[in-house]
């Protein structure tokens, strides 16, 4: 009987290592590394399960380190033994990045901004302050202040639900003011995101005269990522803008830049954006995982709690309370424009 020949030997590593290098579902890298020790130590040693997520997600590129959390005791390695701190090192992470690899790859998506934080200006606060781009109704919107220059941009910045998010798209819907002649729809000329992190704790961000205006918000935070450019339709129906590919946002914010003027005002002859409803489509990796941000080198560490796993929408009883509150509002604002003869309707779409 002709004895059994392992490829892994025969190819060599570099050869072996493309070859894996071409599995892009986690799942195959573990069944390839249950096959045999040798090829559990080849996938460990390696590190196909930390590349894979690096090909996923580029912003990983900044990982200083991992941490795993609420893990069991385990026994030291006895001195002079085999068991080396570095090969624990690399299963510690075999088993962190293969977890993150299969939350990565889940299908489900939901609403994942937590808090609006700021605007670059607001016109009549609080009346048309940020936060009522979280209100799917049009009885609240946010508006600028007026320009007389057409090119000058306005950014909104919200909090996301957790730290540790995947983004795969934002949707926005202008304002069309139903009271002024005509009917204008205070749109943008185009958008940009931003994701990053905040330089101090967010429990300080967004209070006093930060949370109605703030003409640049970059002291206040780094951006690690930059979408490009999408042209916006001056329509007030709900506007669509899907990354190219998801993104991982470290540090749980996101900026919404508008850029350009379209529409202006007849009262006072100045250009205005308006906004009546934000919403970012992604899922939020947290409790599992968790980031420790190291300034000011932009780095990260990874954070796993074991005890912890993937969840679903979160499930905020105040932030349920108040959204019955924004729509109950929202009904009665309708019902007194329908009495004045303009006819008002709910956004399409959304609950």
């Amino acid at each position: 009987m002709e004895a059994c020949m392992d490829f892994l030997d025969r190819l060599g590593v570099d050869l072996s290592s493309k070859i894996l290098m071409n599995l892009e579902d986690p799942s195959d890298i573990v069944r390839v590394s249950s096959v045999s020790r040798s090829w559990r130590h080849f996938v460990i040693a390696n590190g196909f399960c930390q590349q894979l997520c690096l090909r996923m997600f580029p912003q990983l590129s900044r990982v200083s380190g991992v941490i795993e959390l609420n893990k069991c005791a385990q026994i030291e390695p006895a001195v002079g033994s085999s068991y080396s701190v570095e090969l624990e090192t690399l299963e510690k992470d075999h088993r962190v990045y293969t977890f993150l690899a299969r939350g990565c790859r889940s299908s489900h998506v939901y609403g994942c901004i937590q808090r609006a934080i700021c605007a670059s200006s607001t016109d009549s606060y609080p009346g048309k302050r940020v936060e009522n781009t979280l209100s799917a109704c049009r009885a609240f919107y946010w508006s600028s202040k007026g320009q007389s220059n057409p090119a000058m941009p306005e950014a909104l910045t919200y909090e996301l639900v957790s730290k540790f998010c995947i983004i795969t798209e934002i949707n926005i819907c202008p304002f069309q003011a139903y009271f002024q002649s005509g009917s204008p729809i205070y749109s943008a000329k185009s958008v940009r995101f931003r994701l990053g992190y905040s330089k101090t704790s967010t429990d300080d961000v967004g209070k006093g005269r930060l949370a109605y205006s703030y003409p640049s918000a970059d002291d206040k935070f780094i951006w690690t990522y930059t979408s490009q450019e999408f042209p916006m339709a001056q329509k007030s129906d709900i506007q669509k803008f899907k990354l190219p590919e998801p993104v991982l946002c470290v540090g749980g914010i996101l900026q919404i830049e508008l850029l350009g003027r379209v529409q202006r005002n007849k009262a006072d002859g100045l250009f205005y954006i308006c906004m009546t409803y934000v919403q970012v489509v992604g899922r939020s990796l947290s409790p599992a995982f968790g980031v420790e941000n190291l300034e000011p080198s932009g780095k990260f560490i990874l954070l796993h709690n074991k005890l912890e796993k993937f969840y679903d929408q979160p499930n905020d009883p105040v932030e349920s309370a108040a959204h019955i509150v924004r729509s109950s509002a929202g009904d009665l604002w309708q019902i007194v424009n329908r009495l004045q003869g303009n006819l008002v309707d709910p956004i399409d779409g959304f609950e």
